[in-house]
């Protein structure tokens, strides 16, 4: 018979803390306390597979499970000395949930189970408390109505509230004992009322509905919502413990707490929680009574005190890490009633981990995986005060971390002039193009109603570091009137906001934000993190004050260098446009000369900055109409500018307009058809590179051609280009080594890369585009269907957030296979947003990827991700040996 009760007691127990996949982390970990000697009411657990198993085969229990907790129920009452439903010295257990990843509040708890009316009688006589004993069965009537019969809990509370009015008492430990038991019917009479049934007086029934109940939680609202949240998965199960009941409402002698071994907001190593004498363990996370800082209880009970302080020091000797511990006092008697891996603030867990090593409680390598890439995220942007109530209005797309606040404003002119006055502004848009850089730059935060993760608002807002909420479809914007609605509530121009970029929610009025403290802790861990990481990280900038925030970050070079993205400045865009215009090459020419200049200038003073890292320098990439206005408005304001005629404008703006610009004119195809644009680019490259050569300034630059599908695209490019770059660098007389290659965005790319090795020198994945033509997905129109793919489980993560590994990681196997091949040193790696999301970071370690690249911001959090995938890559390797040689 399959095994799934697992017992601990008396100073043994058959489940240890290797177990917790089957045992959950609190069976787990109370069957490892038991182990190493701490004080633990004896019980037994009841394993995840016995839950998944109910809600495999319709909610019902696996052979051999009743009679194997029946079985286990005898050894308690051995190890006790009480008996289930005795009337004499009855035995009172507590049912609780147990997930293997912890979810904190999430699932539901039966403290009291065991009594009625008859075991009540030897509760009372045995602890001579008759008022602690009604007010326990007061507490498992209450608690039981709840959890197991689903009554909500104010009902009862209400009751209680009528109980105090009629007694002209304020608190509920003034209520005595015959009132308590009064009490104790009328809930009763409530769960009849709500439910149609008795309470349920049989002690083996209260034990079986309430495990039923705990396997419930496992798929209750709340904790459906925490596991999407937290992406933890769906299918793991709970476990459920079934354990001695120890009571800290006894009296003065008894008490209850929560506790840390260390300081969960700050990482300082000092014992840190609450506790209240005389109360059960829901009432110190109630709120229903005020609880006193632990180190008050040195003053009140030293001598529990001083064992809990040796507890503490074993636990974390023990399992080497911060915990947060339930105990309970039962007359000067000390328990400890779980332990867990503490929850910790992003910058406790930084200090914690360095910490440990200085304590050489772990090695640096553990330390570098306690703390996970979103919190090092976390602390690289302002955040929300966690102690703030907030009211979540909308929810959008999380596209670029960190939290806003400011005026709504609908304008990218009127966001920059706010901001030149030092007014803080969240700009709000249906979605943004090229044209709102400025307002995006001097706005606080970005909202658009439209666009997915890698839409020009998300881009754009990760590159400045902005937060960024895009797709929050909840929200319909009248630009005339300058105002949106969420949910019938009107937001005007001038109003405020919170935007919270990590989460995605939208929060009417203002909030308080605390900016982050980086420590010298913080920069210790990330340099034992390169030390360990092989793969190398480089960030995508447009500018040199990109590439300075690059280089701050730890960047070690330049992987994706947008040139379009210089095309926008105030002063190039209009020359942008006459060269679009050109009715002529010679006409075209012109322009581009005059563009020539300035290229260089932005490609001297990013490669100035970066002092010989290589910088990868992409081409044109976006079709011409992203660089003509698209309204009226803009259009008679452009013709103006410009000095052409509407109607011409019109006309060329409509020309150039593509049924699917994403797969249009773009791209290398740009480059084929018009050479001359793709010259000049490579003209100031190379004019730029070669005069700071010849000033003993290393540069290496590395041409990327864009959005070949096709060898002999990248084979006539790659010839023109070469021949203006070798003419410049035979003019100048210099030594300059330099690469030419290509994104693979193309899903045809993936298929014949060893045909496109032949011809490039690097290989870089452009992520973003692959993925949408890979899943015929468009990445601006996502958000429309992407929440119902989420939540009907067809997807299980926004495949532009992070690699689809099935899919778009195959064909990326298939190129870096066959690339290879051909070249085996053939240099490749990722500058689509992928790259600095964890996942995406492990995966292209994995497939032997040189390199990620992604936004200044991000490179932090690419470089520990880097580091934890070659230490798991490790310890799968140990692994895998350990088995060959068992």
């Amino acid at each position: 018979m399959k095994k799934y009760v697992y017992f601990f007691g008396a100073g043994k127990a058959e489940g240890k803390t290797a177990m917790k996949k089957l045992l959950g982390g609190k069976g787990a970990n109370l069957a490892e306390m038991t182990n190493i000697g701490i004080p633990v009411p004896a019980g037994f657990t009841i394993s995840t597979e016995a839950c998944i198993h109910y809600y495999d085969n319709d909610e019902n229990h696996p052979e051999g499970l009743d009679e194997q907790i029946e079985i286990n129920m005898k050894k308690l009452e051995e190890v006790s000395g009480k008996q289930f439903g005795n009337s004499e010295k009855p035995l009172l257990v507590s049912v609780r949930s147990g997930a293997v990843i912890s979810m904190p509040g999430m699932m539901d708890t039966v403290l009291n189970l065991g009594l009625n009316k008859e075991t009540l009688k030897g509760l009372a006589k045995e602890t001579e408390n008759e008022r602690f004993a009604n007010d326990s069965y007061r507490r498992f009537i209450q608690m039981f109505g709840n959890v197991v019969l689903g009554i909500d809990s104010s009902e009862f509370e209400k009751l209680i509230e009528q109980k105090k009015e009629a007694l002209n008492i304020e608190l509920d430990t003034e209520i005595n004992a015959d009132e308590l038991m009064k009490l104790c019917d009328d809930f009763k009479a409530l769960i009849k009322e709500k439910t149609d049934l008795d309470f349920p007086e049989d002690p083996k029934k209260q034990l079986e509905m309430s495990i039923n109940a705990v396997f419930d939680s496992w798929n209750n609202k709340r904790a459906i919502t925490y596991r999407n949240l937290n992406n933890i998965p769906h299918d793991l199960g709970t476990g459920v413990n079934v354990q001695m009941m120890v009571f800290g409402n006894m009296g003065t002698n008894s008490g209850t707490g929560v506790a840390f071994t260390r300081n969960p907001s700050t990482g300082e190593n000092k014992f840190y929680g609450e506790y209240l004498l005389n109360a059960q363990g829901e009432d110190v996370v109630a709120g229903i009574r005020t609880p006193h800082p632990i180190t008050d209880l040195e003053k009140q009970m030293p001598e529990m005190y001083n064992q809990l302080e040796s507890v503490r020091d074993k636990l974390e000797k023990h399992y080497k890490d911060m915990q947060d511990l339930e105990f309970t006092i039962e007359n000067k008697e000390l328990f400890l009633l779980q332990t867990r891996t503490g929850k910790r603030t992003s910058i406790a867990a930084v200090n914690i981990a360095v910490d440990m090593v200085s304590e050489q409680l772990i090695d640096k390598k553990t330390a570098i995986t306690r703390v996970s890439p979103e919190q090092v995220d976390n602390l690289l942007h302002p955040m929300i005060d966690p102690n703030e109530d907030i009211e979540i209005a909308a929810k959008g797309l999380p596209a670029s971390p960190g939290a806003a606040v400011g005026k709504v404003v609908f304008n990218s002119d009127e966001a920059e002039k706010k901001g030149k006055d030092k007014e803080k502004v969240v700009l709000v848009r249906l979605e943004t193009s090229p044209e709102d850089i400025g307002g995006m730059a001097s706005a606080q935060g970005i909202l658009t109603a439209r666009g997915g993760m890698t839409s020009h608002a998300a881009v754009v807002g990760r590159g400045m570091g902005k937060p960024c909420i895009v797709g929050c479809s909840e929200i319909s914007i009248d630009e005339d009137k300058e105002e949106f609605s969420i949910k019938g509530k009107i937001v005007r121009k001038g109003d405020y906001i919170t935007l919270n970029g990590n989460t995605g929610d939208v929060i009417l009025g203002q909030t308080k934000l605390v900016q982050p403290k980086l420590t010298g802790n913080f920069e210790k861990l990330i340099e034992w993190a390169d030390d360990v990481r092989t793969l190398g990280v480089r960030a995508n900038a447009d500018t040199p004050g990109d590439s300075e925030v690059a280089l701050k970050f730890g960047a070690e070079g330049i992987g994706l260098c947008r040139t379009e993205h210089m095309f926008f400045a105030e002063d190039r865009l209009p020359v942008v446009r006459q060269m679009i215009l050109a009715d002529d090459k010679e006409s075209r020419q012109k322009a581009l000369d005059k563009l020539m200049p300035m290229q260089e200038s932005d490609f001297r003073g990013i490669f100035e900055v970066m002092k010989g890292l290589p910088v990868t320098v992409r081409l044109l990439d976006p079709p011409l109409h992203e660089f003509l206005p698209s309204t009226d408005e803009g259009i008679e304001k452009a013709a103006d500018s410009l000095g052409i005629e509407l109607g011409k404008l019109k006309n060329k703006v409509e020309s150039l307009r593509e049924f699917n610009p994403m797969l249009g004119h773009r791209g290398c195809r740009l480059g084929i058809t018009f050479p001359e644009i793709y010259k000049m680019q490579v003209r100031a490259i190379f004019e730029a590179a070669c005069e700071l050569i010849s000033k003993n300034i290393d540069v290496r630059p590395e041409v990327m051609i864009p959005l070949v599908g096709h060898v002999n695209e990248l084979r006539k490019t790659k010839a023109e280009l070469i021949a203006v770059a070798e003419k410049i660098i035979k003019k100048k007389n210099v030594d300059l080594d330099y690469k030419v290659g290509t994104m693979i965005e193309i899903p045809r790319a993936c298929l014949t890369a060893d045909k496109i090795a032949e011809e490039a020198d690097f290989f870089s994945f452009g992520t973003n585009d692959l993925t949408q033509m890979t899943f015929g997905f468009s990445r601006d129109d996502i958000a429309k269907f992407l929440p119902f793919y989420l939540e009907e489980n067809i997807l299980d993560k926004d495949p532009f957030m992070a690699i689809d590994q099935e899919g778009v990681g195959a064909l990326m196997k298939i190129a870096v296979t066959a690339g290879r091949k051909v070249k085996p040193d053939l240099k490749i790696g990722i500058c689509g947003e992928h790259g600095g999301e964890p996942t995406s970071v492990d995966f292209c370690y994995k497939i032997g990827l040189d390199y990620v690249s992604c936004s200044p911001y991000r490179v932090p959090v690419a470089r520990l991700s880097a580091a934890q995938s070659a230490i798991n890559s490790e310890k799968e390797e140990s692994f895998s040996e350990k088995k060959v040689n068992v």
